[in-house]
């Protein structure tokens, strides 16, 4: 079997397509997993760190209003479904996995072009261009949340990777806090605005850990790799433990009780998974996807929303820490995180995946 995967620009994109190669692989040794992107995006490190050859075509973004920018666009998607048709030829895929960015838009198109089966997978509530063009050439589409409306789409979640969805994060706990340099006996705040972290989320916890502290509330700060200056210098007693980045998110996710976080599509999958309650804070940018990625996990008791510009040192000593020295309320706010992961996606997707190349070996072929 071979696959050819599009999910490439952010880690959004990368991780659930990641998480199928690895499930590809673990129910079929011989599979050959190929990945597209574009030399611009987060693949070009992070695909071959693990293991996966990578296609490289050239980036198309597209104006986000009428520029002489859209002039070019043309021509450069030209270019791009063909290095994407190339790459098809050069891998034999037997069928495209598209996740959407950048990258997915010539791949539909090339894969269009070479009659092989598209597969769709949207982690937004609100698709992007790219699937929703993709979602037109396929009946073969999957969503990662249960409102999402897409041609043809079918709930499935988001695939994430196997040490995730598979922690104990209860058992592994006590070692998780050893590794940070955390103490067993007193609750843990994780704060991570993402790879790249979020001066806001840090500024604000930044101005509330005298607050915290005194509370015997400890903290993993994730302050991202760029903003090494905006922690607070390490204080004794309870502790803070500042990072720029954690390579080992299972072990964080094994440490603390809750969460302040963005909410971006994988952030709100894999917390849920595990079963760890946040306090989400969207991005103020886009069209408010974030919002509605965390929205039902907040009505169903397993967080709570804040906006950027409400969230302050004020709001994490009234609102937030209030919650986090209530053992009751983060213990059922856990359960009902918990109650709403979805730990199979990525087996899920990779079986759906194998059973269309099947049918489609059996099906006439098409000549290119």
């Amino acid at each position: 079997m071979r696959v050819l995967l599009a999910g490439g620009g952010s880690a959004g994109h990368i991780e659930p397509a990641l998480a199928l190669a690895d499930a590809l692989r673990r129910i079929d040794s011989a599979a050959e997993v190929t990945c597209l992107g574009t030399e611009r995006g987060l693949e070009t490190r992070l695909i071959p760190l693990r293991g996966y050859p990578l296609e490289l075509i050239p980036p198309v973004p597209m104006p986000r209003s009428v520029t002489p920018k859209l002039l070019t666009v043309p021509g450069r998607l030209a270019g791009a479904i063909n290095a994407a048709a190339a790459a098809i030829d050069r891998t034999r895929a037997q069928v495209l996995v598209g996740f959407g960015g950048y990258v997915a838009t010539p791949a539909y198109l090339a894969a269009r072009r070479r009659k092989i089966p598209i597969v769709v997978h949207e982690a937004n509530p609100k698709p992007g261009l790219a699937n929703r063009l993709g979602a037109r050439f396929t009946t073969h589409v999957f969503t990662g949340h249960p409102d999402t409306q897409l041609r043809n789409g079918t709930y499935l979640g988001i695939p994430i990777r196997r040490e995730i969805a598979d922690l104990d994060r209860l058992g592994l706990g006590d070692k998780a806090r050893a590794h940070f340099g955390l103490r067993p006996d007193l609750p843990v705040l994780l704060v991570t605005g993402g790879s790249q972290g979020a001066r806001s989320l840090n500024a604000a916890v930044s101005g509330a850990v005298g607050w915290l502290r005194e509370a015997g509330v400890q903290v993993l700060h994730i302050i991202g790799p760029r903003n090494g200056d905006e922690a607070p210098a390490p204080p004794s007693g309870v502790p803070y433990v500042a990072v720029s980045y954690i390579d080992r998110m299972d072990l964080a996710y094994a440490a603390a009780d809750f969460a302040l976080c963005r909410a971006g599509a994988m952030t709100c999958a894999e917390l849920t998974a595990v079963g760890l309650p946040a306090a989400y804070v969207p991005l103020p940018i886009g069209n408010g996807e974030q919002r509605l990625n965390a929205l039902p996990i907040v009505q169903r008791g397993g967080g709570m929303l804040v906006t950027d510009a409400d969230l302050t040192p004020e709001w994490i000593r009234d609102t937030l820490l209030p919650v986090l020295i209530n053992i009751d309320q983060v213990a059922d706010m856990s359960e009902a995180a918990h109650s709403l992961g979805r730990r199979d996606a990525d087996r899920s997707l990779a079986e759906a995946v194998i059973k269309i190349v099947g049918s489609d070996a059996r099906a006439p072929r098409h000549a290119r």
